[in-house]
């Protein structure tokens, strides 16, 4: 039977907050962007007390908690740290599969003669992070990865909840049915016009019903129900793109400024690229008109283009999506700006183009992209940037595992 278990970090960004000024210790803090636009990113316990949550407007929050303190947050302070606590991690299983910056699953099969049972094992975890790191990891261990998800959701703050076996039926059947992974409100409340709102009763609903209100999905989410959940843990994936986006405090409608900013993402995008040894063929565009649709949502434009060749090179990154810029005739200002690189292949596996035009321009600029990136390692990120690139000022901190900034 395997041994699973999920450790999370609890309220990761506010407590590493909290941990380095004491000045907040106690207090309700609030990690995310102040303006109008902003979005909770994480908030501490003490301001969770006032239903303050992860991605709230920022506004609500503070009408929720207006004695609430808010931190900016810093997003490489926060992935150090994080490096640091997926090191500690590994020492107890190789097999751990990150699934944010404060979360992961960690396979501990057959480790019980080396690290005995899985609770005391998880339990000098979780003492290893709190004494090197001064954080607290709340963990589920379960035979299955959505059981250890739910079980470490309930253990939190700074516990540790283990289900057995023979205990998963009776700990999923009378948590409610949007707890399954993948049933959204659409779902939900459609099995709830039904009469389905437990695991349990989703659990011995019959296939032919199922099928009826959920299609396919309807019978997987019956085996989750069921504790049958055969997926593993991942500890690596291969990215599919790399990405850099941001959504602005106030609406962008200067061609220019826009350009400046795609710029940067390029930078960044393409460092990223560099760090990791790919390159990628196909250039993205993204854009959020700030036109409203209704119900918080907003028009989004999306242009791609293919390269004949790889590339890991901002210049050209920038140039392909200031390119598509033009094409999409941007007629109304602008929230939000992303830029991506996809169809990745190795680096060392590229096609050369010695005889194409530009060769020698683009062996320039590799020699370049080589010394700034040596700087940067150097010296911190950003240290040194072309004078062309934006300053980019988020709305909202980015939430994302970004590869090739670990």
């Amino acid at each position: 039977m395997r041994t699973l278990a999920h450790a999370d970090m609890d309220a990761f960004f506010a407590s590493v907050e909290q941990r380095d000024d004491p000045r907040l210790r106690g207090r309700p803090v609030v990690v995310g962007g102040r303006s109008a636009r902003g979005v909770v990113a994480a908030a501490s316990y003490e301001a969770r007390r006032y239903g303050v949550r992860s991605a709230m407007p920022s506004v609500q929050a503070r009408k929720l908690c207006p004695d609430a303190v808010f931190v900016r947050g810093d997003m490489r302070k926060y992935a150090r740290e994080s490096g640091r606590i997926f090191e500690i991690f590994r020492r107890f299983t190789p097999l751990v599969e990150r699934l944010s910056l404060d979360e992961a699953f960690l396979d501990l099969t057959g480790t019980e003669r080396l690290l005995g049972p899985p609770d005391a094992a998880v339990e000098r975890l979780r003492r290893e992070v709190r004494a090197e790191t001064g954080l607290a990891v709340s963990a589920g261990v379960a035979p299955v990865k959505l059981v250890a998800k739910i079980a470490s959701d309930a253990a939190k703050p700074d516990g540790v909840l283990c289900v057995a076996p023979a205990q998963v039926r009776a700990f999923l059947d009378p948590l409610p049915v949007g707890r399954i992974w993948g049933i959204g409100p659409v779902a939900r409340a459609r099995l709830q016009a039904c009469g389905i709102e437990t695991i349990g009763e989703l659990a011995r609903c019959d296939d032919a019903r199922l099928r009826e209100l959920l299609g396919s999905w309807g019978l997987e989410a019956a085996r989750l129900a069921r504790g049958e959940d055969a997926r593993e843990v991942e500890p690596y994936r291969e990215p599919k793109s790399y990405g850099e986006e941001n959504t602005f405090a106030d609406d962008v409608s200067d061609p220019r400024r826009l350009e400046g900013v795609i710029r940067a993402h390029a930078e960044a995008v393409a460092r990223r690229l560099r760090r990791d040894g790919v390159r990628g063929r196909c250039v993205t565009l993204k854009l959020k008109l700030a036109r409203r649709l209704g119900a918080g949502r907003y028009p989004l434009r999306t242009r791609s283009t293919t390269r004949p060749l790889a590339t890991d090179d901002a210049a050209e990154i920038a140039s392909a999506a200031r390119e598509l810029l033009r094409r999409a005739g941007m007629d109304t200002p602008v929230r939000l700006v992303g830029v991506a690189v996809s169809r990745l292949e190795a680096a060392a596996d590229a096609q050369l183009d010695l005889f194409e035009a530009g060769s020698e321009a683009r062996g320039r600029r590799s020699r370049l992209n080589r010394v700034v990136d040596q700087i940067n390692q150097r010296f911190g990120e950003d240290s040194m940037v072309r004078a062309s690139a934006e300053s980019v000022e988020r709305a909202a901190l980015s939430l994302q595992i970004k590869r090739g900034r670990e």
